[in-house]
């Protein structure tokens, strides 16, 4: 069995649902993977992974789902790190002009579509499928524009015109900080600013990809028209899950010790 394509799953212009992956464990990965999620974010933002610990996340789980990898900046050498590890998608965060969107677009294509530099690692399986990797990657990487800053709001128009691009992901959590209500992702203003963005990204038919902190969210989300969802993150379901379960716990506890 191959890797399983990022690009591949959003061509199918279908909704889809992922999670973040925050955790370097390779099996907390497998488990998601084994539950039924269409894809995971592997996220080296805010996470605690390293590049070595995402190779190793991509090892268990790319032959069974696809994989996007966020990267922390956007960063040539970065973003050329994630896609010779084997990552079929990589998330590049704090785009906020357009310039930023055709570096970024540019970082992940090898020439003379881009400026990606050529190694010989896992993505092309250490040389045994170099030619076949060669001739597939720029049309098979999916480049994904994090837009999580006013600035990018304001430029989108600008942003969305830049060729290359296979999606967006909304953050917002730093959208609404950048406007200055910080965490208030349901004030009006951050809610006029996200369905914004969905209306001139479906017009030019990119993959619309939000993170959604809770199932209500989820559905808002799906309702006005974003078909990629992040639901929360490995770390914040087991905190919600864990908390659950001492509730339960101590009221029968409650109950016996009476």
């Amino acid at each position: 069995m191959s890797t399983r394509s990022f690009k591949e799953l959003l061509q199918q212009n279908k909704k889809i649902l992922g999670t973040i992956i925050q955790n370097p464990r390779p099996e907390i990965a497998e488990i998601f993977s084994t539950i039924g999620y269409d894809w995971l974010f592997i996220d080296l933002e805010h996470g605690l992974i390293s590049v070595q610990e995402a190779a190793s996340i991509l090892l268990a789980v790319d032959k069974h789902l696809p994989c996007v990898v966020r990267i922390s900046s956007n960063d040539e050498s970065k973003v050329k790190k994630v896609l010779d590890i084997g990552a079929t998608g990589v998330v590049i965060p704090l785009i906020k002009t357009e310039e930023d969107a055709r570096n970024a677009v540019r970082y992940c294509k090898y020439p003379p579509e881009g400026i990606r530099s050529v190694g010989i690692t896992r993505a092309q399986r250490y040389d045994l499928e170099f030619k076949k990797y060669m001739d597939s990657a720029n049309s098979k990487i999916a480049v994904i524009l994090q837009i999580e800053h006013i600035d990018a709001v304001n430029n989108f128009e600008k942003i969305n015109s830049v060729d290359g691009i296979d999606g967006i992901f909304v953050g917002p959590y730093d959208l609404s900080g950048s406007m200055g209500f910080p965490g208030e992702i349901d004030h009006p203003e951050v809610v006029k600013a996200i369905q914004h963005i969905i209306k001139l990204s479906e017009s030019k038919g990119i993959a619309r990809c939000i993170y959604s902190h809770t199932e209500q969210h989820l559905k808002t989300y799906l309702d006005n028209g974003y078909n990629v969802i992040a639901l929360c993150t490995d770390h914040i379901m087991l905190s919600r899950i864990a908390a659950q379960y001492h509730q339960k716990a101590q009221k029968m506890f409650s109950i016996l010790c009476d």
